[in-house]
C-alpha cells in the first residue's frame, strides 16, 4: 500500500488527539496501523456533545503544537507547529527584520534548507494534518448534526470554526510554497493541493495522492469560499465571553483573513469592503503594548485571533515565544529596520521592557512575550492593526491619498510622542510609491516579531510600486554588536547574508521528501530545481 507520510501523520495525530485532547506522539509504524484508531473514531467520536467538543478543541490544538521529530522513530517534542509559535519565528527570519542569533533557525534565516531540512518539513507535514482534521472533523459535526447529538446552532458554529482554521492553514503553506498571486497575469502557476476531503483509511490515502498543486487561483478560490462559509456560520465575538473572543475562530475573524487573501490578491476593492465591516468590532489600544502585556493576551480590543498557549500545553523551551525570542536570546532586532529613518526616536514601539528588551552589551531585543515560566504568551494571528494598514495600502493604491493617511495614522500615532506635530500629511510624500512605501515600512515596525515581515516580502515580489528584490540581504547569522544599534543614521554596516533575487529558486521551500517518496503526484510537481 503507497502511504502519503504527511496524510499518514496527520491522521494519527487526529486519533489520538480526540481521546485525550491535545497532541500525542505515535511512530511511523503506529500511524500505518489505522484500523484500530479508524473503529475507536467512528464508533466514539461524536456520539456525544461532550466528545464533539474535545474532538473541535483537537483541531486547535494541531494548530497549536503538532508533531515535531528529530528522528523518525524519535518521540514527539513540542515545537508549536504551525500556529503556536513556529509561525511567527519562521515567517520572521525569513525576514531581513529579525537576527537568527545562533543555530536554531539558521537554515530557515541563510535560505539553505532543502527536501529535509526539519522546519520547513515539518510546515508542510503540520499544515496538512491540521487541514486533515479539520476535514474529519467536519464529516463528523455533519453526522452529528443529522443525527441529533448537537443542535443546528452548534454544529454551524463549529463548523465555521473548521471552515477558517483549513483556510488559514491553506493561505499560510502558499506563501512558502508557492510564487504570489501576481505572478502570472491569472495565477494560473502551480499552487498547493487544497485538501476537502478526509483521509482516514487506505483507500483515503489512495485517493488523496492524486489531488495535484491545483494553480494558485484555485487555491485562493476555496480560500475565500471556505471563510464566507465561516463568516456565515461562525458566532460573533460579541456572543463569546472570556479567552474564546480571541483564541477561537469567530466571525470577525474570518473576515480579516479575508483582508490578507484579498491583500494578496491585489484586490483593493475587496480589502476596503471587508475592512469596513469591522470598524464596530475592534478599536485599537490607546498604546501599543497593551495587547502584550501578559493579562491582556486574551482580553483586549484589538486582537482578533491568537493562538492560545498554557502552562500545560505550550510549544517549549525550544519554540516557546517566551524562550526564543526573550529568555534565551536566540532572534534579536536587526539594526536594518531598528535604524529606519520612519521610525522616530521616540516612537513608543522602542520603550524599554514594555516593547524592547536591551542586552548588557547594547543589542536590541522584542520584549512582546514576556511569560518565560509558563510560556503562556498568546501567539498572534491577526491583529485589528492589520485590518487598519492594510485598508491604508488599498486606498493608497486607488488613489485616495487623504484616506491612505488617515488609515496609516490611526495606527501610527498611538506611537509618537507628540502626533500634533509628527503625524503624516500629504507633505510628507512625494508620490503614491512614496506612500505606499510608508504602509510597508509601518508594517515592518508595528508588527516586528510577531510573523508578518515574509508574508509581505513574498507578496510584494512583482509589484509595481515597492518590489522587494528577493530574499533581502541580512545582518550576519551571529549576535551583532551593541555598536550596530545607535541611533541616528540609517544602518550601512556589514550584511554576512546576501540578498537572494526573486527569480531563485530559493524563494520557495521545497515540498518535503518524505512527501515526494510516498506521493508520485507531488514528485512531479515539486518546485524547481530542487
Amino acid at each position: 500500500m503507497k502511504n502519503n507520510n504527511i496524510i499518514r501523520r496527520g491522521l494519527s495525530v487526529l486519533s489520538v488527539s480526540l481521546l485525550i485532547a491535545m497532541v500525542s506522539s505515535c511512530s511511523d509504524r503506529e500511524t500505518l496501523d489505522l484500523q484500530p484508531y479508524n473503529n475507536l473514531y467512528e464508533d466514539i467520536a461524536f456520539t456525544s456533545a461532550v466528545n464533539v467538543d474535545l474532538a473541535v478543541m483537537g483541531v486547535y490544538n494541531a494548530a497549536q503544537n503538532g508533531i515535531y521529530k528529530t528522528a523518525p522513530d524519535a518521540a514527539n517534542t513540542p515545537r508549536g507547529y504551525v500556529f503556536g509559535a513556529a509561525y511567527v519565528e519562521q515567517n520572521d527570519v525569513r525576514g531581513e527584520d529579525m537576527v537568527n542569533t545562533a543555530t536554531f533557525y539558521q537554515l530557515t534565516y541563510t535560505a539553505t534548507y532543502d527536501g529535509g531540512s526539519p522546519n520547513n518539513s515539518h510546515y508542510w507535514m503540520n499544515g496538512y494534518g491540521l487541514v486533515n482534521k479539520a476535514n474529519i472533523t467536519i464529516d463528523g459535526l455533519k453526522k452529528a448534526g443529522e443525527t441529533g447529538v448537537i443542535t443546528p446552532a452548534v454544529r454551524d458554529n463549529y463548523l465555521g470554526e473548521m471552515y477558517f482554521l483549513r483556510a488559514l492553514a491553506h493561505l499560510e503553506l502558499l506563501k512558502h510554497f508557492s510564487r504570489p498571486y501576481n505572478f502570472t497575469a491569472n495565477a494560473s502557476h502551480p499552487g498547493i493541493p487544497y485538501r476537502t476531503t478526509a483521509i482516514t483509511s487506505p483507500a483515503a490515502i489512495e485517493e488523496g495522492l492524486k489531488v495535484g498543486r491545483g494553480t494558485v487561483a484555485e487555491a485562493y478560490t476555496k480560500i475565500l469560499a471556505d471563510l464566507d462559509q465561516a463568516e456565515l456560520l461562525t458566532a460573533s465575538k460579541s456572543t463569546r465571553s472570556g479567552n474564546a473572543r480571541i483564541t477561537r475562530a469567530t466571525k470577525e475573524a474570518a473576515i480579516a483573513l479575508k483582508v490578507r487573501a484579498y491583500l494578496n490578491m491585489r484586490d483593493w476593492t475587496k480589502v476596503l469592503t471587508e475592512g469596513a465591516k469591522l470598524s464596530s468590532a475592534y478599536t485599537l489600544t490607546a498604546t501599543p503594548d497593551v495587547p502584550f502585556i501578559l493579562a491582556n493576551n486574551y482580553n483586549n480590543s484589538e486582537s482578533v485571533f491568537s493562538i492560545e498557549n498554557s502552562a500545560n500545553t505550550n510549544p517549549g523551551t525550544n519554540a516557546g515565544l517566551a524562550s526564543m525570542y526573550r529568555d534565551r536570546s536566540l532572534v534579536c532586532i536587526s539594526p536594518i529596520i531598528w535604524r529606519n529613518p520612519r521610525w522616530l526616536l521616540d516612537d513608543k514601539r522602542r520603550a524599554e521592557t514594555a516593547m524592547v528588551r536591551t542586552s548588557t552589551a547594547g543589542v536590541k531585543y522584542v520584549n512582546k512575550y514576556k511569560d518565560v515560566t509558563n510560556l503562556s504568551d498568546g501567539s498572534p494571528i491577526m491583529r485589528y492593526a492589520e485590518v487598519i494598514l492594510s485598508m491604508a495600502e488599498a486606498y493608497a493604491r486607488q488613489g485616495n491619498t487623504a484616506s491612505a493617511i488617515t488609515y496609516l495614522n490611526m495606527v501610527r500615532n498611538r506611537s509618537l510622542a507628540t502626533p500634533a506635530t509628527q503625524q503624516y500629511t500629504a507633505a510628507s510624500f512625494a508620490n503614491a510609491t512614496d506612500l505606499v512605501d510608508a504602509i510597508i515600512t509601518e508594517r515592518r515596525i508595528e508588527f516586528l516579531g510577531e510573523g508578518m515581515r515574509w508574508g509581505d516580502i513574498h507578496r510584494l515580489l512583482y509589484d509595481d510600486l515597492v518590489p522587494t528584490p528577493g530574499i533581502p540581504a541580512k545582518v550576519a547569522n551571529s549576535t551583532p554588536p551593541g555598536s550596530a544599534f545607535t541611533l541616528g543614521t540609517p544602518y550601512t554596516g556589514p550584511l554576512g547574508v546576501a540578498m537572494i533575487p526573486k527569480t531563485d529558486f530559493r524563494i520557495l521551500w521545497p515540498i518535503p521528501n518524505d512527501e515526494i517518496v510516498n506521493n508520485p503526484t507531488l514528485a512531479a510537481q515539486q518546485n524547481p530545481q530542487w
